[in-house]
């Protein structure tokens, strides 16, 4: 399977689509007897009031989710080729990324994190194009109002702001009006938020949208491992992807280490930023899912050996299809 999606065929688009569906059996098989869609924050709602949260039947809220998840796969494809982060363009990024979002049931539903991975993705074609202008003021700019957007949807969404700098500081040469135009940026739509909240009168409320920001990162988890166990042939592959990349590394165009150090902190932020949200859900690593996806495109676009990169996806899906049923 591995070996088909290495080749930009498009039967791939034709398998990628029944690839979906198929790692969605489980919940489509088992419908769950209601699912609430949350599309926006609770204070952006003042501004667009659209309440999709009982407007979809529990078997139209997959399907719909589903058709996102390929949607995005296809787009993600497009940005990671173009940029060309692995040893040749293929269908294996976005096998990667319907694979990861395909984890946890809670993935496979409609929800704000899946949404925001389209401007997850929109970022991280932004953020690779940051080292080929000569000024990259309008990109940054844009990319804060991007992350404005996506904090408007989830509040975790915030978190990319840190990216701006993670990023200009690998991709760029120290420049105060490409730092300050991303936080331009940001501040751009929320003060236009601000002022509706004043036109309404409610601007006390405005300000208790920034409460988040105070949370103290949490020392203690409760975590139930068992849930988490499908991520251990993930790990696996991580490390061998890990291991390949550094071996690669120093062989690599500069502009793709620098993407896959961009990638790697974004991940990190990605998992860091649950703690913004007290009530935050398993679909919240979704977006995680984007820059993951890239480094296990990675490894299985660069592996040797046949047999044994088959061998380990093929116990990759089983494993997720198992630990979905169980």
């Amino acid at each position: 399977m591995i070996n088909q999606f290495r080749k930009l065929n498009p039967v791939n688009l034709i398998l990628l689509l029944a690839y979906t569906f198929f790692m969605r059996i489980v919940i489509f098989y088992e419908l769950p007897a209601q699912l609430n869609f949350d599309f926006l924050e609770p204070f952006a709602r003042l501004l667009i009031n659209i309440n999709l949260e009982n407007a979809f039947s529990p078997s139209a809220n997959i399907f719909f989710a589903t058709v996102l998840v390929f949607i995005q796969a296809l787009i993600f494809n497009r940005v990671i080729n173009n940029h060309n982060l692995l040893a040749k363009p293929s269908f294996l990024p976005a096998l990667m990324y319907i694979t990861g979002a395909s984890l946890f049931l809670p993935f496979m539903v409609l929800s704000p994190a899946l949404i925001c991975n389209f401007l997850l993705i929109w970022l991280i074609d932004k953020f690779l194009k940051l080292n080929k202008s000569l000024n990259s003021i309008t990109n940054v700019f844009d990319i804060g109002m991007i992350i404005a957007i996506g904090t408007l949807i989830y509040f975790p969404f915030m978190a990319m702001l840190l990216m701006i700098f993670l990023s200009l500081l690998l991709f760029r040469s120290f420049n105060w009006r490409e730092w300050i135009a991303g936080l331009v940026g940001f501040l751009t739509v929320f003060f236009f938020l601000a002022v509706f909240y004043f036109w309404k009168d409610n601007l006390s409320s405005f300000y208790q949208i920034w409460k988040p920001l105070g949370n103290k990162f949490p020392s203690v988890f409760k975590i139930n491992y068992n849930d988490y166990l499908v991520l251990i042939p993930v790990a696996v592959i991580i490390i061998l992807a890990s291991l390949q990349l550094r071996e690669n590394f120093f062989r690599s165009f500069i502009s793709t280490r620098k993407g896959f150090q961009m990638l790697f902190f974004m991940f990190l932020v990605a998992v860091a930023s649950f703690y913004l949200k007290p009530d935050f859900r398993t679909w919240h690593f979704l977006l995680c899912v984007p820059p993951g996806a890239v480094l296990l495109a990675y490894y299985f676009s660069n592996a040797k050996k046949r047999w044994f990169y088959e061998t380990l996806f093929l116990l990759f899906v089983l494993s997720v299809q198992y630990f979905l049923f169980v």
